[in-house]
């Protein structure tokens, strides 16, 4: 993995308008993607991750509206981009797999015109035989035979019209991929087939890639780094072994001792209470209601996300005492 920069995300702020107020989806999330690297992305149903793509993608819709901060791609701003510009860096620069394929394939195109599609509107004047060649190419490149270019998406399995939207992501060879839980809706076998392929097509690309996902093993077994959201925010970032070896955050801590582990036997531990309301977050660190070693100071300071040793980062005062 390079230590290049591939996206550079700063304090980036997402709301949801209501009448009353504006709920803090994405609350200041700032984090750093390298070339080539896959970052895993978890959390709670609601803590925002796919608020953090779609903002990623611009591709968000009203009541959402960012609200500051900054996502860098090639030295350019992507939320300061007119539409246009926007336009041309998605596929080309920075792609999406989005969250279940069933919805986001059009059911009456056959697959090879919604392919040709992507290409043309980025690459004008390219044959028709060309397009053809690529199409077929680019479905080899993801496991599939030719024939699925002849087909509408009813006619293929879950697995396969997965693999067909790796294959839309990939088109352009974008540099940055943002799989928005890939794997969801199919049964284990196909899920490791679909991430084998992800994976596959991320390394031949050297492209970085942010996997977002409630799979912890999935995320074990594909990334290289985790970040954990709670309620709008990040509040560890850590290499993946370090994570599962020590992880951090209490919040943390409790999501690794929920997974079953096949080397040791123990009873699985849920985590008590839910997450809270976005629209009524608590005061100080907003798991401090649900956390077994909370102390006054986390009900009243929010904790910032602070870099500690080994490239880790925890939004936690206890990790903190405990470093100094």
């Amino acid at each position: 993995m390079s230590q290049d920069i591939a996206l550079e995300v700063n304090n980036l702020r997402v709301h949801y308008k209501t009448r009353t107020q504006d709920v803090k989806a994405v609350d200041d999330v700032s984090f750093k993607l390298y070339a080539g690297e896959r970052l895993g992305v978890v959390g709670e149903s609601g803590s925002g991750k796919t608020t953090l793509a779609l903002a990623l993608m611009r591709l968000h819709k009203a009541p959402a509206s960012i609200e500051g901060g900054e996502a860098i791609l090639d030295g350019r701003d992507l939320l300061k981009l007119d539409r246009e510009e926007m336009r041309q860096t998605r596929w080309s620069k920075l792609s999406l797999i989005p969250q279940g394929s069933m919805n986001s394939l059009n059911p009456v195109i056959k697959i090879k015109h919604q392919m040709a599609d992507a290409i043309e509107a980025h690459e004008r004047g390219r044959t028709k035989s060309e397009i053809s060649k690529r199409i077929w190419h680019l479905l080899g490149r993801v496991g599939l035979p030719e024939s699925v270019a002849e087909m509408y998406p009813h006619e293929l399995s879950g697995g396969m019209k997965q693999r067909v939207c790796i294959a839309l992501a990939i088109i352009l060879e974008p540099s940055v991929i943002i799989a928005d839980e890939p794997t969801s809706a199919l049964d284990v076998v196909v899920q490791r087939v679909v991430m084998q392929t992800l994976n596959d097509v991320q390394a031949q690309l050297n492209a970085a890639m942010i996997i977002i996902g409630h799979d912890m093993g999935l995320m074990a077994q594909s990334a290289d780094r985790l970040a954990v959201m709670y309620a709008g925010k990040m509040v560890e970032v850590s290499p993946i072994d370090s994570f599962f070896k020590d992880p951090q955050h209490p919040y943390s801590k409790l999501l690794i001792s929920s997974l079953p582990s096949p080397e040791e036997r123990r009873e699985l531990a849920g985590i008590p209470g839910s997450q809270p309301s976005l629209l009524d977050l608590p005061s100080g660190c907003a798991f401090h209601p649900r956390c077994p070693v909370a102390v006054e100071h986390c009900k009243q300071v929010v904790p910032p996300l602070r870099d500690f040793s080994g490239g880790r980062r925890a939004a936690c005062h206890l990790v903190e005492e405990q470093a100094s």
